[in-house]
């Protein structure tokens, strides 16, 4: 099962939302989560280091050169059950996209992507497009909701992050949209304070990774 979290818009949430659900999902996965880092922010919010080797980009490049089965070598431990798999450095070449996500698909764990903001990357927006469940994050404001509709693709589900004092709720996002909410989570500055230090594996919110626990199901269940 690949959960991919993505958004139209940057800042939103989508690493934080992609490192909360695999931390989650971890919990009652039978091995260990992949989570792969196709916007190159998950370290810092994990309070890891950068993996110095190859990662995600490498293996692109390298093309039909490397075996598939290789790609899982390239993973390294981030945080208690779960696996990172690293941006790497250099573009996201977008030819084996389709090859990558049929690699990952085909590992029969539970693999949560943050693919960031899709404009910026074809291989993003082909994860956006094509994985099993396609989780578009967004905010509770006007250009968040507007540059959501106009998204390039079509989310399987939303995840909305509620800003205190807005008058849309995420029910209202969602009938614009015309995708189900899959999770509704609240802007909760001790969730900023705790990525910014680096420590989302250790200090995000209980209440916040409960309200995450809705996308868990779907990932542990694979």
């Amino acid at each position: 099962m690949v959960i991919t979290c993505w958004s139209v818009k940057g800042g939103v949430g989508a690493t934080t939302t992609a490192v909360a659900a695999a931390l989650v999902a971890a919990r009652g996965a039978p091995g260990p989560v992949l989570l792969v880092d196709l916007a190159g922010d998950v370290p810092a919010s994990l309070g890891v280091a950068e993996p110095t080797g190859p990662g995600v980009a490498e293996w692109l490049t390298a093309g039909a050169q490397v075996p598939p089965d290789s790609l899982a070598r390239l993973a390294v431990p981030a945080a208690e059950g779960v696996e990172l798999l690293a941006r790497g450095r250099g573009p996201l070449e977008a030819d084996r996209a389709a090859v990558l996500l049929q690699v990952l698909a085909a590992t029969r764990r539970t693999v949560v992507v943050d693919a960031g903001n899709v404009h910026h990357s074809a291989v993003a927006l082909r994860f956006a497009a094509e994985s099993d469940r396609s989780l578009l994050v967004t905010r509770t404001c006007v250009v968040g909701l507007q540059r959501a509709a106009a998204a390039p693709v079509r989310a399987s589900g939303l995840v909305v992050l509620r800003d205190a004092g807005r008058a849309c709720s995420a029910s209202e996002v969602g009938e614009v949209l015309g995708v189900p909410v899959a999770a509704e989570l609240a802007v909760d500055p001790a969730v900023g304070r705790a990525v910014d230090a680096g420590l989302a594996r250790a200090r995000l919110p209980r209440s916040f990774l409960e309200a995450v626990a809705a996308l868990a199901p779907v990932a542990v269940g694979s």
